[in-house]
């Protein structure tokens, strides 16, 4: 697991680290890192470092004294830096005038070089907010080099990752001490490109993290996979109330990837039992909830309906006692029949899966509007009814009521298409049948459905079928990573 902290919880613990660490150590330490990745990407892109040209863009503070040391580093590779400086009057002064004594060249905005084989972004650092002011904006409109950011990609939201106006995008972000949540969230993880971590000796004083991004091997670990005591019912039944009349493919890909995600099994309630039988043979299906006999964990919601009759299955669900995954029109049937939480057992874990619609319809009556800070959304929402929330998105985050959170940073937007979800829902609920903590259950869920669309899309677009189909791989894919 990797964890990310907060910029408030890292500028404490930065404080703390330089309360105790000779004046100017830090960062000669982090921009060391600057010029080894920055050389390293020059070799890739150009076959050499020597003879190169790097342009930096420069403002005040840190970061701009990170680029302008990162700079003097470069000079003794024979690399030609020049230094634009934004913000001349607040320009780090030690950094220039190191950057002096290496032989680098320092101009004005107006003076900037018109191209480069490498920019690298020193523009603002984690206390800034908003996008990028007018001059730092435009040279970016100038640049077709290859971008390296210093610790984050300037113009990008440091806490959410969002993006409110003109940003960098960055082919490589290098950052310090610690994961950021701009590097995970929103567009942050874009525009972040690949992002390197440069030990500083933060991680003492950091603390336990705000979030947490599963590695493929924790995925791996905690996959359910068959012992020689085993059977069919030690390892879960997964119970799947999806699909209608209208929507049978929902109860198809749902019990399907229930089915592909562990050896349990897997009964079938709904009026979809004959398409699921045709497709699954191997899935129990019956007519209603009632006759589906005993399973240790329920999907609901996919395709089932917002009428009454998906109104009295949802119920019969969350009386049951087990732990429930409610997704798409279950989530709707919350929102506008509040009273069946009432059903609820509350010794039962409830996840819900919403997308940012359905959040809003069940979370707008709360209160809770879904805006730039998704992940301060989904945790009031997770408080507010006692549940797991899984906020589906680019950066999928799941919340639990005790508060905590973790962030599954996709790479790819290949799940964007219809039946996705349905396929979330039942790996979700054959994880939660497998007795997995419904927290980690849902992280580890959709670690799986995103590498299932990546497998799948192979860098076309893809269906939610050929998703289902890359399920196994996704898995195998986990587990090797634990040996590797």
């Amino acid at each position: 697991m990797r964890g990310v902290w907060t910029t408030d919880r890292v500028k404490v613990a930065e404080e703390r680290l330089m309360a105790r660490t000779p004046v100017g150590a830090l960062m000669r330490i982090a921009a060391f890192g600057v010029a080894t990745h920055a050389a390293r990407l020059l070799a890739e892109r150009t076959g050499g470092v020597a003879g190169r040209r790097v342009t930096l863009l420069v403002g005040g503070g840190n970061n701009g004294g990170d680029a302008l040391w990162a700079g003097a580093f470069l000079r003794r590779r024979s690399v030609g830096v020049t230094a634009v400086l934004l913000s001349p009057e607040r320009a780090h002064t030690e950094g220039l005038a190191a950057l002096r004594r290496a032989g680098g060249r320092i101009v004005s905005t107006k003076d900037a070089p018109a191209s480069a084989h490498l920019v690298i972004d020193g523009i603002v650092g984690l206390s800034a907010r908003g996008p990028l002011r007018p001059a730092a904006a435009e040279l970016m409109d100038r640049i077709t080099a290859p971008v390296l950011a210093v610790d984050l990609p300037s113009g990008v939201d440091p806490d959410t990752g969002a993006v409110d106006g003109p940003a960098v995008g960055a082919d490589v972000t290098v950052t310090f001490g610690c994961l950021k949540p701009v590097h995970v969230l929103g567009a942050g993880i874009v525009r972040s490109g690949t992002v390197h971590l440069v030990d500083i000796g933060l991680g003492p004083e950091l603390g336990e993290p705000d979030l947490i991004v599963l590695d493929p091997a924790d995925v791996g670990r905690a996959w359910p996979v068959p012992g020689p005591r085993d059977d069919k019912y030690t390892q879960g039944v997964t119970g799947v109330a999806a699909g209608s009349a209208t929507y049978p493919g929902a109860a198809v890909l749902t019990a399907g990837a229930a089915v592909l995600a562990t050896s349990g099994m897997v009964r079938y309630a709904g009026s979809a039992a004959d398409e699921v039988r045709a497709r699954w043979p191997e899935v129990v299906a019956t007519g209603s909830v009632a006759d589906a006999g005993r399973v240790q964990a329920w999907v609901a919601g996919p395709g089932l309906g917002t009428g009454s009759a998906g109104r009295e299955v949802l119920a019969g669900v969350l009386r049951d006692g087990v732990p429930v995954c409610v997704d798409a029109d279950g989530i709707t049937l919350l929102a506008t029949n509040p009273e069946l939480w009432d059903a609820r057992d509350p010794d039962a874990a409830v996840v819900l899966t919403p997308h940012d619609r359905e959040f809003a319809r069940i979370a707008e009556p709360l209160g809770i509007s879904l805006g730039a800070d998704r992940v301060a959304a989904a945790g009031e929402l997770a408080k507010r009814t006692g549940s797991v929330v899984l906020l589906k998105g680019h950066s999928t985050i799941v919340a639990d009521p005790t508060g905590r959170v973790l962030v599954n940073p996709a790479r790819s937007a290949w799940l964007a298409t219809a039946g996705s979800g349905d396929v979330l829902s039942g790996l979700l609920g054959a994880l939660l049948a497998a007795g997995l903590d419904p927290w980690l259950a849902a992280g580890c869920a959709a670690w799986v459905h995103e590498r299932a669309g990546s497998l799948a899309a192979s860098g076309v677009p893809t269906s939610a079928s050929r998703i289902l189909e890359a399920i196994p791989g996704a898995v195998r894919a986990a587990r090797a990573a634990v040996t590797a």
